[in-house]
């Protein structure tokens, strides 16, 4: 039998508010523990939470972005559970009436779009955090990030793969850093996901029994994840036996999941509408101010870059993706408006270097007016595209100027024809087997011939210059 996956997203991105979403408490990341919190947030007797107009704000922008209709009219609702990391024993989140539904975002698989239907957005409070002691069988709790502010963006079933998984999820982390609400790091848990997979027979409208996905801190894992439970429900299937809903822990260290709890239903959190919170009213007036001062979005930059700058569809794509990366392209364009070669350079060795040295573009070491004055340079010819990337290496080292280590090392673009043919010559004379070969019709040691002569001037000489120059020779 042919299965099919159905795979849907459950994706909490903490906003970038200065302060809680209920109280004036520091929602700064790193702090001692316990050190941000008040009896608001720790829910002790007789106080009274006050709504966050920012995070209001921030979760109308990221509605808007996804095509969302925003509910004239939404409620906070507390969802009833006892954990020790939550004080007040009940999380503060929007269940019947969220401010937010029925949003699409636009995903590209294997160079085939697709749509993703947004179930849901609303608003919560975070909870707190447990660290647990290796060495003893002791847990201790972290409250400061209780009562951070949290969007939950739900998607509908409508994710058929791992890679539309990762893609989905890599489109809305675009989106909350476009929109500057969120920053997006994983690994910080600023942005989390869990994901809900089941799978059916092929064909099959009737949906499976779903497990839900947790401790997914990376791209990577959210779909190796996914893949093994595919995989695992497929094994189960085949040999007769049943899918049990639970919840189930991704174990990176052996790629696999394993059971955690029986999975709970809305009815398991006893729902119902917050008595000390008033309803949210959002009129027409706030909805079009915040649509007025929205950004310029990843797929609208997307289509600008191709429209604007003539890039292929993939280097938009790519340069696009973070807006800290379509940023710095635009910043090194204004320095050397020439799009391709700028895209080439970083694509290539600057997100190379990134990649080594495991940074985002926001910590380059190569600052994008330093990128244009170095393609300045190759392209009057002060350099060759070789020597370039030798000095794109120690710029990146050193945090000089392009225009200073080329003076300070030396490495000019020799243009003088006289002095490239002497080297031309000294070269076929010192290769007279070669260059018999070559005129007996073995042309591809041309490249042999470039190589000497580059490697005797160092890889200053100009290319152009001396392929015509060996070109000249060799057909004498």
């Amino acid at each position: 039998m042919e299965f099919e996956p159905v795979i849907g997203l459950e994706v909490h991105a903490q906003l970038k508010t200065h302060t809680k979403i209920f109280c004036g408490c520091s929602t700064r990341f790193g702090a001692e523990p316990n050190t941000q919190t008040c009896p608001v947030c720790l829910g002790l007797p007789g106080v009274l939470p006050v709504l966050n107009r920012t995070v209001v704000d921030f979760t109308l922008c990221m509605a808007l972005a996804t095509g969302c209709t925003v509910a004239p009219e939404s409620r906070f609702a507390r969802k009833n559970y006892f954990y020790p990391d939550l004080p007040k024993g009940y999380q503060i989140s929007q269940y019947e009436l969220p401010v937010a539904e029925n949003g699409r975002i636009d995903i590209e698989v294997d160079g085939q779009s697709q749509g993703v239907r947004i179930r849901r957005i609303h608003m919560e409070e975070d909870a707190g955090k447990l660290s647990h002691d290796p060495h003893r069988p002791v847990s201790r709790v972290d409250l400061n990030r209780t009562g951070v502010p949290l969007i939950e963006i739900v998607s509908e079933p409508d994710i058929e793969s791992p890679a539309a998984a990762g893609a989905y999820l890599r489109k809305l982390r675009a989106i909350v850093r476009y929109l500057d609400i969120c920053d997006g790091n994983l690994e910080e848990g600023s942005f989390r996901c869990d994901a809900n997979v089941s799978i059916r027979p092929k064909g099959s409208i009737e949906l499976g029994t779903r497990t839900e996905l947790k401790n997914l801190n990376s791209f990577r894992f959210v779909e190796k994840a996914i893949e093994y439970e595919i995989s695992r429900q497929k094994d189960v299937l085949m040999d007769g036996g049943t899918i049990v809903q639970e919840t189930r822990l991704w174990d990176s260290s052996r790629n696999q999941t394993f059971s955690m709890r029986g999975k709970e239903e809305a009815h398991d959190y006893r729902y119902f509408p917050d008595p000390d919170l008033l309803p949210l009213v959002i009129d027409a007036e706030w909805i079009e101010r915040l649509r007025q001062a929205l950004p310029e979005l990843p797929d609208a930059r997307r289509t600008r870059f191709v429209e604007q700058y003539g890039l292929p569809a993939y280097d938009a794509g790519v340069l696009t993706a973070d807006r800290d990366l379509a940023d710095y392209f635009e910043s090194c364009l204004a320095g050397f408006p020439q799009p391709k070669p700028v895209s080439n350079w970083i694509m290539g060795p600057l997100l190379g270097l990134l990649n080594v040295q495991g940074i985002a573009i926001d910590r380059s070491p190569v600052a994008a007016s330093a990128l244009a004055g170095l393609l300045k340079l190759v392209d009057g010819g002060s350099i060759s595209a070789k020597i370039a990337k030798t000095v794109f290496d120690e710029m990146a080292a050193s945090g000089k100027p392009p225009a200073a280590i080329v003076a300070e090392k030396g490495l000019s673009q020799i243009n003088d024809t006289g002095a490239i043919e002497a080297v031309v010559q000294d070269v076929l004379e010192r290769n007279p087997e070669e260059v018999a070969a070559y005129r007996g019709g073995k042309t591809k040691l041309m490249g042999f011939f470039v190589g000497e002569v580059m490697k005797a001037t160092r890889g200053q000489a100009n290319p152009k210059t001396v392929n015509e120059l060996l070109r000249q020779k060799l057909n004498q």
